[in-house]
């Protein structure tokens, strides 16, 4: 049935993939990118419905920082630039050193104090930069990249050349990362890994033809995937341009399998080999489509967007994978029937490698145990990270310009703290007094460069002249909540405290001595900094949560299909301990673990599971049928080693071409996945085909032959008595043992 339906409708099917390739393409190349910092903080917890609060209160913030050189920026010359940029829809509001000077002075600050309050904020130390702050109007949040590259028009406008300039801030740094992140970028890197799968494809299947059609319907899915994802509302994102190549990794590897159960067929003398390759096909298949959708799916448990996205859409790209692979791949073979016969390659023995690993069991296992307690220490030692600026690349002008502005002008990452003076009427003066109590102790702080408040406008003493202090106090009034200073008719004030990056501090470690600090103020802090500590830890717990569900989930499957705890057990535990060798790694390499390095167990595991179905299914077909344990093992590896060996190096050096990208997240993302996936060959064709061999045998009492009058009963020798324990008990066993009769 199955060869009819394909003999009748494989062309149809060919037809239909080929004529919708250019519309899913074009649809796939829609999709928005979206690498803005706030998506990758966590979600639904405290800190960040504090930060929701202060952005509501205070207004959402993003502010583009220009530093222009000074011997081209005259006073008229930085005055126009600025008048020029407020004219941009995208731009709110600039300050310059002179209008911010002005502003002071209009409050009753002299000119030489409003001057110096500026030095490392407006103006440089060195004398090099002269800062311009833009504030992003909502018509620039919503569109960064259009606001960024007005900036830079206006720039050239006024000729500044654009290479003498700073340009960094949030949008600036957003925008940079969308664009390394786009698949327009990483295109080249994506085109490296499609040639790299077609020679392996070739050097697996030895026709061009076969090879080039299933690379082609492995893209196919990769642009239907993305398609479905656009008609979902989903967005690019760093991680997600790493979803292309893990779609065509399930779907090759799925394709290499029913290539090579077809050829087996074939040269067996199979009547329909088609229906065969298919059918054997279908249960692993299935089955590791299955964990690798858990493994996928626990990545929700994280609070993170971009990682719970990116867990939903791959696992559509493996649904996907599996109707592409098994669906599909039958239709090129029934057009292309002879084009599976293998060309002149290397074959490895595996029957003569099963051997060797049966012989030497107990010494593979004993290693394994011991490289695991060594690796247990790098796993403790562990540490989570997310710095956005480590993603960019280290020749990048967005990383040059940042370092020149925190290094002349002042730093962007900064802690928001808000003062909370109650509902009790105070005078202004008072509060006035009490905000500047709080803020010198946190400009006192080591690690604090500077700090901003209103406070900063006001004179160090109000003048004793009524009137002029009446003035001041009214045109404070008049610009109450103007510049995002303070809110809840002057109830909240915000002081805004820029980190020093010249110290052994971490802002992390800044906040947490402020907090435990003034702990005893009416004060709380907020802002991207503490976002950032939650989600180190939230990274850190996701990643543990995450790889323990996919671990659960994953073993129930298996405890199901298996029907028996110890046959999971078995199974599981190949694929569990490759793993932890590379994280183990990781951790005494000293690298930290971020947002796209945290998916990789989980993802590795459901894809590691794979190979594992298809070494089962077949072993548990010849221990039913009467081989032993040894036996069993050597015969599936003779029929799932190959495919399984080309599947996972299709996989690996797949994810090892990421590693060549310019863009960290990427190449991390790809470098720990190529890793796992070849450290999976260990579990794969050695951990588990060892662990299978050596299970504990049962002593069995000395039985006798049926005897007549005539022959009497010859004994048997104790060691001719061979056990058969099954550790798949899915069927009942006719006969608990068989005696080999003595020689």
């Amino acid at each position: 049935m199955i060869s009819h339906f394909y003999r009748r409708y494989s062309v149809t099917i060919l037809w239909v993939v080929g004529l919708s390739f250019p519309w899913l393409w074009h649809q796939s190349e829609q999709m928005p990118s979206n690498n803005d910092i706030e998506t990758w903080l966590p979600r639904d917890t405290p800190v960040r419905q504090l930060y929701e609060e202060f952005k509501q209160d205070f207004g959402a913030e993003e502010v583009i920082v220009i530093g222009l050189p000074r011997n081209l920026a005259t006073p008229q010359l930085v005055e126009a630039f600025a008048g020029r940029m407020e004219r941009l829809p995208g731009i709110r509001h600039c300050w310059t050193p002179d209008r911010m000077t002005a502003r002071m002075k209009e409050f009753g600050v002299d000119e030489a104090a409003a001057r110096q309050r500026l030095n490392g904020l407006l103006t440089s130390q060195s004398g090099d930069l002269i800062g311009v702050v833009a504030m992003l109007s909502e018509i620039g949040i919503k569109d960064r990249a259009h606001a960024v590259d007005s900036v830079k028009s206006a720039l050239e406008y006024c000729q500044f050349p654009i290479e003498s300039v700073a340009l960094t801030g949030p949008p600036v740094i957003v925008t940079e990362l969308d664009r390394l992140g786009s698949p327009k970028t990483n295109r080249q890197f994506f085109l490296l890994t499609c040639g790299i799968s077609l020679c392996l494809l070739y050097y697996s299947f030895g026709h061009w033809g076969l090879s080039l059609a299933t690379l082609g319907t492995a893209l196919w899915g990769i642009f239907l995937t993305q398609t479905v994802m656009l008609l979902f509302g989903g967005e690019m994102n760093f991680i997600m341009g790493s979803l292309s190549i893990m779609v065509m990794i399930f779907t090759l590897s799925i394709a290499v399998h029913v290539v090579s159960y077809y050829d087996s067929a074939r040269k067996d003398g199979h009547a329909e080999p088609l229906a065969a390759a298919v059918i054997e096909s279908w249960n692993p298949c299935m089955l590791s489509t299955l964990t690798t959708l858990l493994g996928l799916v626990s990545l929700n448990v994280s609070s993170i967007l971009p990682v719970s996205q990116f867990g939903y859409a791959a696992a559509c790209g493996s649904i996907v994978a599996l109707f592409v692979g098994l669906g599909v791949t039958p239709a090129l073979l029934t057009v292309m029937p002879q084009c599976t016969v293998r060309s002149v390659r290397y074959h490895i023995d595996f029957r003569q490698w099963g051997t060797q690993v049966a012989a030497h069991r107990w010494s593979l296992l004993t290693a394994a145990t011991v490289l695991l307690g060594v690796t247990a220490i790098g796993i403790l030692q562990l540490e989570p990270s997310i710095n956005p600026t480590e993603f960019l690349p280290r020749k990048s002008k967005v990383l040059a310009d940042l370092k020149r502005i925190e290094s002349d002008l002042t730093n962007i990452d900064s802690i928001e703290a808000v003062v909370d003076l109650g509902t009790e009427s105070r005078p202004f003066v008072d509060q006035l007094q009490k905000v500047r109590e709080i803020e010198a102790k946190i400009a006192a702080h080591p690690g604090v460069r500077h700090t901003m408040s209103l406070a900063t406008f006001f004179p160090e003493e109000m003048p004793e002249n009524t009137m002029a202090a009446a003035r001041i106090l009214n045109l404070a009034k008049s610009y109450s909540g103007e510049e995002g200073l303070i809110a809840g008719q002057q109830r909240l004030w915000r002081i805004s405290a820029r980190i020093r990056h010249d110290t052994d501090l971490s802002p992390v470690q800044v906040l947490n001595q402020l907090t435990e600090q003034l702990e005893h103020e009416p004060v709380h802090f907020t802002g991207l900094t503490p976002l950032l500590k939650n989600a180190q830890q939230q990274i850190f717990d996701g990643f543990w949560q995450s790889f323990t569900a996919a671990v659960l989930t994953i073993s129930l499957v298996m405890l199901l299909s298996l029907r028996s705890v110890l046959a999971a057990v078995i199974a599981m535990i190949p694929n569990i301990i490759p793993i932890w060798l590379v994280f183990g790694g990781v951790g005494f390499l000293g690298m930290p673990v971020d947002i796209g390095m945290m998916m990789t167990g989980s993802i590795a595991l459901g894809i590691s599971v794979d190979c594992t179905f298809h070494f089962l299914v077949k072993y548990q077909t010849a221990y039913r049928s009467g081989s032993t344990s040894t036996e069993a093992v050597l015969q599936s590896l003779e029929h799932s080693g190959e495919p399984m060996l080309d599947s996972t190096l299709i996989s690996a050096l797949g994810m090892l071409a990421l590693c060549l990208s310019s863009f960290a997240p990427t190449a991390r993302f790809g470098c720990l996945m190529a890793a796992q996936m070849a450290a999976s060959l260990l579990g794969e064709l050695v951990l588990l085909p060892a662990m299978l061999c050596c299970r504990p045998s049962r002593r069995m009492a000395t039985n006798t032959v049926p005897t007549t009058d005539e022959t009497p009963a010859e004994p048997k020798l104790h060691h001719e008595i061979e056990p058969e324990i099954h550790p798949f008990p899915a069927e009942k066993q006719s006969t608990p043992r068989r005696i080999r009769a003595a020689q």
